[in-house]
C-alpha cells in the first residue's frame, strides 16, 4: 500500500488524476479556484486532496473560525447547533439542563481549540457517504496528517453501523474515539418498508393529482440553478438553521455538471421550480444533502411530501438504501425508517492532555445524557 499523500488540487495528485476520480477533480478544483465562500457562503475552510491508494478524499483544514456552518466545525456541530436544536424541538423538563450542558459544552470546545481540525473526506454536506471504503489505510492517513498537522485534531464524519461497520471498526483499532453526532433514519429496502406505507401512497398519489409535474432535470434551464439554492435556503437556512451549508448558485452549477449530486425537482404550471431534491449515491446508498420547496406556498399542497416522493422512488427505481439523514423524524418514522446512531471519530493521542481531555468530556456527556434522550424522544 502507498503513503497517503496530501496535495493542493491545482497541482493534482503526483502522477495525475486517477481516471475514476472525475468528480473528484471537479469539486476539488472548484474549491481551490473560487474559494469555499463561492460554492459554500458561510464556510471558511481550505480544501486539499489526500490521495491514499487508488481513492482521492477531499480534506478540509481549519484552524480558529467559529461561527461557520457545522460541516467542517466541531465547535458549531456540538455547541452552537446543539442550541439551536433545543429550541426547536420538544425536549420535556430536561431543555433547561441540555441548554446549560451546550453552553458549558461551548466553552470547553473552545478551551479545548476543538475548530483547529482536520477533516477527512469531507464534501461538506450534511450527510457524508463514505461507500465501500472499509478504512484499512486509515492508520497510515492518520500518521501522515498528524505529521503535517501536528497541533490539529483529525476527524472523520457520519458514521453509522448501519453503513460503515468496517469503517468504524478501523477507526477504533488505531485509537480514535467516536462521538455521537446526531439520530439519522434509515431504511434498507425502500420498495418494502417505505413505498407499501399508507402516508407513502398519499405522498404518490399527491403526484398524480396537483398541478406540479415531476422533472429528473436533467438539463437546467436558466435560473434553475439559483432557483435550487433558494429553495434550499427556504426549508434549511431560514426555517432550520443558518448553521446548515448555504449552498450557493456556483455549488448547484457545479455539483449538477460533474454529476455529483443528482436533481429532481417540481415544476409549477408556470416552469418555475416549486420543490427539489439532490441526491448523493455511494456504494448502493442514497441520501439526499439538498432539499428544498416554496415554504411560501400553502402546507396543504404537499410540497415536500411529493419532493420526498421523488427521491423514494429513485432509490426504488435503483434498489438503493435510503439514508435518510436527520429531522422530520415522525414523517420519516411514518414512512418506515428506522433510527440509528450517526458518530464523527476524532484522532486526539498527539495532542495536549487538556485537549484530549475535552474530547472524553464530550463524549462521556453525549453517551450518558444526549444518546437515551435521543432514543426516547425520537428525535
Amino acid at each position: 500500500m502507498s503513503e497517503p499523500i496530501l496535495f493542493h488540487p491545482t497541482e493534482g495528485p503526483p502522477g495525475g488524476w486517477p481516471a475514476h476520480a472525475e468528480a473528484e477533480r471537479a469539486y476539488l478544483e472548484a474549491f481551490a479556484q473560487l474559494g469555499s465562500k463561492a460554492l459554500i457562503s458561510n464556510l471558511r475552510t481550505q480544501v486539499m486532496g489526500l490521495q491514499s491508494s487508488q481513492r482521492i478524499f477531499p480534506v478540509t483544514v481549519n484552524t480558529a473560525e467559529y461561527g461557520d456552518s457545522y460541516v467542517c466545525l466541531p465547535h458549531s456541530a456540538y455547541a452552537l447547533y446543539a442550541r439551536q436544536e433545543l429550541r426547536m424541538v420538544d425536549v420535556g423538563a430536561q431543555g433547561p439542563a441540555l441548554d446549560m450542558l451546550a453552553r458549558l459544552g461551548g466553552v470547553v470546545l473552545r478551551a479545548a481549540q476543538m475548530n483547529r481540525v482536520v477533516n477527512v473526506n469531507n464534501w461538506m454536506l450534511s450527510t457524508n457517504l463514505h461507500g465501500d471504503w472499509s478504512g484499512s489505510d486509515i492508520a497510515t492517513i492518520r500518521q501522515a496528517l498528524v505529521a503535517l498537522f501536528p497541533k490539529h485534531l483529525l476527524a472523520l464524519r457520519c458514521l453509522t453501523a448501519w453503513s460503515n461497520a468496517s469503517l468504524i471498526e478501523a477507526c477504533r483499532a488505531d485509537s480514535w474515539r467516536l462521538v455521537p453526532a446526531r439520530q439519522v433514519y434509515v431504511t434498507d429496502d425502500v420498495a418494502a418498508e417505505w413505498g407499501p406505507r399508507r402516508d407513502s401512497r398519499r405522498d404518490l398519489e399527491l403526484l398524480t393529482r396537483t398541478g406540479y409535474a415531476p422533472d429528473a432535470l436533467e438539463t437546467l434551464r436558466p435560473g434553475d440553478a439559483r432557483r435550487i439554492a433558494e429553495l434550499y435556503a427556504m426549508l434549511y437556512l431560514d426555517r432550520y438553521s443558518d448553521l446548515n451549508p448555504a449552498f450557493t448558485e456556483a455549488y448547484i452549477e457545479l455539483t449538477h455538471r460533474a454529476c455529483i449530486l443528482e436533481y429532481r425537482g417540481l415544476r409549477g404550471a408556470d416552469g418555475q421550480l416549486a420543490g427539489v431534491a439532490g441526491c448523493l449515491v455511494r456504494d448502493g446508498v442514497l441520501t439526499t444533502p439538498i432539499v428544498g420547496y416554496d415554504t411560501a406556498r400553502p402546507a396543504s399542497e404537499g410540497l415536500y411530501r411529493m419532493t420526498s416522493a421523488l427521491f423514494a422512488q429513485l432509490a426504488i427505481e435503483r434498489r438503493l438504501k435510503l439514508h435518510g439523514s436527520a429531522g422530520a423524524a415522525m414523517f420519516k418514522r411514518n414512512r418506515g425508517a428506522k433510527p440509528v446512531v450517526e458518530y464523527s471519530a476524532f484522532f486526539v493521542d498527539h495532542l495536549a492532555t487538556h485537549r484530549r481531555a475535552a474530547i472524553s468530556v464530550l463524549q462521556g456527556a453525549l453517551e450518558k445524557h444526549v444518546v437515551p434522550m435521543m432514543r426516547e424522544k425520537g428525535l
